[in-house]
């Protein structure tokens, strides 16, 4: 091709010396230090004239390339891309070399180099305009990126395949990967939401607060959800409209930097059905509250027309026997007034419970409470509703029998009512410092109702009663904490 412009064509250059000198000629000073510096580069480099020739390769090019040195330099650039591509790389050369500047190429897209065998490979490429006596040269940086385009390809395929809306956001907030979920949620084309500041899908009210948290997960990343303790999150679509949302966000370290990837769901339908289910248990807790209340109302009613048969009785033995029936039908509907006051229609106030039925015993019996003491010490053991009823029957049996045959004669003394959570237990204790139950009685083989009920009713609470003599006695109940709930 002869001479042009003074300059030898490098296409002509066998030797060593030959290709120093045409190096020479272009300006380069000290080629041997540039062609030193090359070699020590991590990446292939390829320098190439305003021609589009190239000029100066290192071993990384050949090696990535598969092409010897003297079969690249003098071939114009283009051999190293793709036959496609080569018309657009032309021109996208010419008006590089009009603005010649540090800068990625391609920003934006993908670039692939083409390998002597013909096969294709992704790269990723940095110019930079480097200036001689005769003219500018350019300097291209070029890396093969296969193994991170097939990573980033597998990493896609896993944000496509998740069941939510995924996000992937730079350290600036912006919108670098989202999947198909992200769009159906949002409302957004892909290409709508790439590069867009993340605040797009938040509310404007909340927008400067997002961006102040943004900045303060960058500072401290760690997988977490976001918003823990706060209010329900809100997402807002294209159209404008908002959603409550689930947000969980993940670190991701990367060549590029901190990324963050935000795992987002519609939970509309969720918040839905708690909206349907909160407003139906409140509808069965008024309506429960009610049925509580008309057990009281019944039960009292029927306490009441026993006070109405005890005025006709004269027997004794049958006074006393209405009586003891009237008591434990008032444990009962005390025990549904106080439910009807709970905040918790499946837990009742035990000690409330308790010493109002004591109470109640002590005013039934006409007992003096200087002359007899009353001492409830309930812990707050949460009981369940049967539980309840059978804690409060054996009470209101074992404490009448206190108060009739414990201190007679008018003996002053003690009474004592006392539950506690023991263990893997539940102890329930009815003590008294009276005269104490005599020594021949099996409190398990009475004929009288009142201590027969008590056997049965803590069988039903799959427990165990004893009884301890004494200075005065002492009835521990003990049944499982899981029957108490």
């Amino acid at each position: 091709m002869g001479r042009r412009g003074g300059v030898s064509d490098p296409a002509t250059m066998t030797g060593g010396s030959d290709h120093e000198a045409y190096l020479a000629s272009l300006g380069l000073s000290s080629p041997r230090a540039l062609e030193g510096f090359l070699e020590a580069a991590p990446d292939a480099i390829v320098v190439v004239d305003h021609a589009g020739r190239i000029v100066i390769v290192n071993q990384l090019t050949e090696r990535l390339f598969g092409y010897a040195r003297a079969e690249l330099v003098g071939q114009p650039v283009e051999l190293l891309v793709p036959d496609r591509y080569r018309a657009r790389h032309v021109a996208d050369r010419d008006r590089y070399f009009a603005d010649p500047r540090t800068r990625p190429m391609g920003a934006g897209r993908e670039l692939t180099g083409r390998r002597r065998d013909g096969s294709e490979f992704a790269v990723e490429i940095s110019l930079s305009p480097l200036r001689t006596d005769t003219g500018t040269l350019v300097i291209s940086i070029i890396r093969d990126t296969t193994e991170r385009r097939q990573a980033e390809a597998r990493f896609r395929g896993l944000l496509e395949s998740a069941p939510d809306g995924m996000v992937v956001v730079d350290r600036t907030g912006r919108i670098v990967i989202v999947n198909g979920q992200i769009e159906r949620i949002f409302g957004y084309a892909r290409e709508e939401l790439i590069g867009q500041p993340i605040e797009v899908l938040v509310p404007d009210r909340f927008k400067p607060l997002h961006v102040a948290h943004r900045d303060g997960y960058f500072a401290a990343p760690k997988t977490r959800p976001m918003g823990a303790g706060a209010p329900s999150l809100t997402g807002r679509k294209r159209d404008g409209t908002e959603f409550p949302v689930e947000i969980s966000l993940s670190p991701m370290h990367t060549r590029e930097g901190l990324l963050v990837t935000a795992a987002i769901r519609d939970i509309t339908d969720r918040k839905e059905v708690e909206t349907r289910l909160r407003s139906s248990l409140q509808e069965k807790e008024v309506l429960l509250k009610e049925i509580h209340h008309r057990v009281k109302n019944n039960l009292q009613i029927v306490s009441s027309m026993l006070s109405l048969q005890l005025d006709q009785l004269s027997d004794p033995k049958a006074l006393e026997l209405f009586k003891e029936s009237q008591t434990r039908v008032r444990s009962i509907a005390l025990f549904h007034e106080t439910l009807y006051q709970s905040r918790d229609l499946a837990r009742v106030d035990v000690a409330e419970y308790l010493r109002g039925l004591a109470t109640g015993l002590f005013a039934t019996y006409g007992v003096d409470p200087g002359r007899i003491a009353l001492a409830v010490d309930a812990e707050d053991v949460p009981l369940g509703v049967d539980a309840a009823i059978s804690c409060g029957l054996i009470v209101n049996e074992l404490l009448s029998n206190a108060l009739k045959h414990a201190f007679p004669a008018g003996a002053a003394g003690q009474v004592q009512v006392r539950l506690r959570r023991d263990g893997d237990e539940v102890a329930l204790e009815v003590a008294d410092d009276g005269v104490g139950v005599p020594p021949a009685l099996d409190f398990r083989a009475a004929s009288t109702l009142g201590l027969k009920l008590v056997c049965i009713l803590t069988e039903q609470v799959h427990g165990r009663i004893e009884l301890e003599r004494g200075r005065g006695s002492r009835f521990v109940l003990r049944f499982p904490a899981g029957e108490a709930a």
